[in-house]
């Protein structure tokens, strides 16, 4: 165990779905995976390990922001010999084609966050997602007529952001929308040598100040979810 994770050695699967809301976590355990055993709640940072179509796999929240989110990964990588992580989370959408609930699949990530300058001595690094996962989900959101974007994204440090200049960039670059999370992963994963994707339901609109309830965040996400399983599965 760690100071942040109270499970035991081979506890954990070599492939984890992370979303930020540990209740999101119990969902996915409790109406996705079959036998699946609560193995770690500290700070009720909870985490499961089941079986999905047969394969062992492990579900665990990981908060909100790059900290967190690189803090329960890098353990998870170092003490548990995780090796695939599939971020699953809400996204808010930059760009006007992109809707309310529509499922985005992050190839890439910036960020004004310092954290993956800190891995490259100060470089900034692009971070992005292994392609082989990518290049899976998309296969089969296609095979399952989920529709899906794919493009790159924004992953900020605050979400109450006092920049109003940094929404319009975002939409001048093309970029989908903003999380808090993938760069911090993106970058952790290349540093460890890791697999990483994160897909991701648009929650909120960033230009039409549309949005969904948190009930709907916690609990309506299948296709998401459902499109990170089947990634997952070998």
């Amino acid at each position: 165990m760690t100071a942040h994770i109270n499970g035991k050695a081979g506890d954990f699967a070599e492939t984890i779905i992370m979303p930020g809301d540990p209740l999101r976590a119990k969902y996915i355990a409790e109406h996705y995976l079959d036998d699946a055993k609560e193995i770690t709640n500290i700070r009720n940072m909870l985490g499961y390990t089941g079986f999905y179509k047969g394969q062992r796999i492990s579900v665990m929240g990981h908060g909100m922001g790059i900290p967190s989110m690189v803090l329960y990964a890098h353990e998870l990588i170092a003490e548990f010999n995780v090796k695939r992580i599939i971020r699953v989370g809400s996204l808010g959408a930059t760009q006007h084609h992109v809707k309310i609930n529509d499922v985005i699949l992050a190839q890439a990530a910036g960020t004004d966050s310092p954290t993956n300058a800190k891995r490259s001595s100060g470089y900034q690094m692009a971070t992005s997602a292994t392609f082989d996962l990518l290049h899976k989900a998309y296969t089969i959101a296609q095979e399952k007529q989920i529709s899906v974007k794919v493009g790159n994204i924004f992953s900020g440090d605050m979400y109450y952001d006092p920049d109003e200049d940094m929404i319009p960039a975002l939409e001048r670059f093309g970029v989908l929308g903003v999380d808090m999370e993938v760069a911090g992963l993106y970058g952790l994963a290349h540093h460890k040598g890791i697999e990483s994707l994160a897909i991701l339901t648009v929650s909120d609109h960033c230009l039409t100040g549309e949005e969904t309830t948190a009930e709907a965040r916690q609990l309506t996400f299948n296709q998401m979810i459902e499109l990170a399983l089947a990634t997952a599965h070998q």
